[in-house]
């Protein structure tokens, strides 16, 4: 589904995955690991990257390009470089709340459940602050 691309340098990759509230907590060793982990991608205008009510298992950093969320058929927002999505699929494969459809040239890196699952073998505290921020994600949401 996905294209290959030019790899994107370590140190770009890091510095996104820092970027994500999600991985905000990791050292620096860490972060490393995780953008070991990614596999660069690009795909064209139209290519869904992500089906609403579709189980999914990836995480998506955008590195160039835009895509477009959308909820119930319904245009929610624009994400752009640096942005991220599917953060939720590294924990559990449950369904997507929303379709993620490039549109333009989009390049970014996915780093899929099975790899993330690697990292935590490797550095198990990595789970608790993953697990922390997205706690603290869903309580700073509700208010």
């Amino acid at each position: 589904m996905f294209g290959r691309v030019r790899r994107a340098s370590h140190d770009t990759k890091v510095d996104a995955l820092r970027r994500a509230t999600l991985f905000q907590g990791l050292a620096k060793k860490e972060l490393v690991e995780l953008a070991r982990q990614a596999e660069d991608m690009d795909v064209e205008p139209g290519t869904v990257l992500c089906k609403e009510g579709r189980s999914g298992s990836e995480f998506f950093v955008i590195l160039e390009g835009e895509a477009e969320v959308r909820r119930k058929g319904r245009r929610i927002r624009a994400l752009g470089p640096g942005e991220f999505f599917g953060e939720i699929a590294l924990i559990d494969s449950v369904p997507r709340t929303a379709t993620v459809t490039a549109k333009t040239p989009l390049r970014f890196f996915v780093l899929t459940q099975q790899n993330f699952n690697h990292v935590l073998d490797k550095y198990p505290t990595v789970e608790r602050k993953v697990l922390r921020a997205l706690a603290h994600r869903v309580l700073v949401d509700q208010r």
